[in-house]
């Protein structure tokens, strides 16, 4: 993804500079650990790279909304975003043995200072799990954002590539869900929301405005949408060949995700934007 790069702890601080100066407010951390294993212990190691980074910059930038995605695809040697039974043919996903280790992740994060918690995995539950952990833990004030309605899109691609997350076998279909359905998306969001969820969230964000708007209009709750990796790299590197105007484009793509009813906008180009509409 072009201007986009894993950072160091040192490099995201500078980074997270330029940031709040041109006017974003909230950061959302994914970590890449040393080491990759079956239980995904970089994940909620107390001194893991996202523990780390939350404490570095809630040091520096205290008023910085930090947000953190939780989940386990990073962290995992097989690159799903749950606990594998490798005794089935092809390896499934444990959905409720995971749940333990979402929740330990989430407690982890705001241990070391996250103001919000964002489970990306799409397990059945992770939402109550985490909410009655974090309360257990005492952090009751610190919300959730879910992922809510979380397809098995196509436009994942270059994170998967630069975050090193790709799954070793098979494919997330089977927890993630399936671009045809929209009903379902209302019947996830419905159920985040009775877990404790504080924002549901829509992904991809382009090939799911009509999700949005469904969603947005069905529950009047606070929505968030995330532009990913893929929406943004066709947007680069259609400008980059000169067919689209990058201001332009970029501008009108965030005012129709957030036209469809996205009152938080989760974009790699967040910087580029603020900068933009900062200036006029």
């Amino acid at each position: 993804m072009p201007g986009v790069f894993q950072l160091s702890v040192d490099e995201l601080l500078k980074d997270t500079e330029k940031a709040i100066d041109a006017g974003v407010p909230a950061v959302i951390l994914f970590g890449i650990p040393e080491e990759k294993d079956s239980k995904a212990s970089g994940a909620y190691a107390e001194n893991g790279i996202v523990q780390r980074a939350i404490r570095a910059l809630k040091k520096e930038f205290s008023e910085l909304l930090v947000i953190t995605d939780v989940c386990l695809c990073e962290y995992m040697e097989h690159g799903h975003c749950g606990i594998v039974d490798r005794t089935a043919a092809k390896g499934i996903v444990v959905n409720d043995a995971t749940l333990r280790l979402l929740a330990d992740t989430a407690a982890s994060h705001a241990a070391a200072g996250a103001d919000m918690v964002a489970p990306s995995d799409m397990m059945d539950g992770r939402v109550r799990a985490i909410r009655e952990r974090l309360d257990h833990e005492a952090f009751t004030d610190i919300p959730i954002m879910a992922y809510s309605a979380k397809y098995a899109s196509a436009f994942y691609g270059p994170f998967r590539e630069a975050a090193e997350s790709a799954p070793k076998f098979g494919d997330r279909r089977s927890y993630q869900m399936d671009p045809p359905n929209a009903l379902e998306a209302l019947r996830e969001a419905a159920l985040d929301i009775q877990e404790g969820a504080d924002i549901i969230m829509v992904k991809p964000a382009l090939a799911y405005l009509d999700i949005i708007y469904r969603i947005k209009t069905e529950f009047g709750y606070p929505t968030a949408a995330y532009c990913v990796s893929g929406e943004y790299s066709m947007l680069k590197a259609a400008t980059q060949k000169g067919w689209l105007d990058e201001r332009g484009a970029l501008l009108e793509t965030l005012t129709s995700i957030h036209r469809a009813g996205a009152d938080i906008l989760i974009t790699y180009a967040a910087v580029q934007a603020a900068q933009w509409l900062k200036t006029g």
